[in-house]
């Protein structure tokens, strides 16, 4: 008796065990799934959005970065061409202040000489082939000292022209282009002793 009693037991235990779970436990473990998932998804989002972020930043600095370099080596090559004669002109202008001498000499013993006035003119196309490289003759007779074009070789007093106004030109100076080729050498005026004892 106390046998069947107790199988009776044990096939109701193995009977509640057996038990499908409800209809609401199963929603409610589908829904923790889903909101699981939800989460994982928003987070592979979230991740994914500040990867497109950070690329696209990386992108706006390396085009920026590449505009910045063809500037630059366009500006280089530029430069370059542009005083690509330099060496050439550096080199030529001790010719071309032995010719001027020469001729200034020649046009003061002999202006009418034809050989003079012939050399005159071979000169002039000279110095326009020069010109068309971009050299120029610096203009400094009159015009106020200024360190960034002349050297000053020496200074006279000078009573009749502002101070620091060039006087002469000992040797000419020459731009190639906007750069300065050569400091003109000058003579420079300053004040007259009387006016700096004066001023004592």
């Amino acid at each position: 008796m106390e046998n069947t009693r107790n199988t009776e037991e044990e096939q109701k235990k193995q009977h509640t065990e057996k038990t499908p779970e409800t209809p609401q436990a199963t929603a409610e473990e589908s829904l923790q799934e889903e909101t699981a998932a939800s989460l994982n998804h928003s987070e592979k989002i979230s991740e994914l959005e500040t990867q497109i972020s950070q690329l696209k930043e990386q992108l706006l600095r390396k085009t920026a970065e590449f505009e910045n370099y063809k500037r630059r080596t366009a500006s280089e090559s530029l430069a370059l061409t542009k005083y690509a004669s330099e060496k050439i002109l550096l080199q030529l202008l001790p010719v071309i202040d032995d010719l001027y001498r020469s001729l200034k000499s020649g046009e003061e013993h002999l202006p009418d000489d034809p050989f003079v006035k012939g050399v005159a003119m071979i000169f002039g196309k000279f110095i326009k082939i020069l010109e068309a490289q971009g050299l120029k003759e610096m203009e400094s007779v009159g015009k106020e000292f200024n360190v960034d074009y002349h050297d000053a070789m020496m200074q006279v007093p000078r009573a009749d022209v502002a101070r620091h106004t060039i006087l002469e030109e000992i040797e000419k100076g020459y731009l190639l282009h906007d750069k300065v080729l050569r400091h003109a050498k000058v003579i420079v005026s300053t004040e007259p002793v009387e006016s700096q004892e004066e001023k004592k």
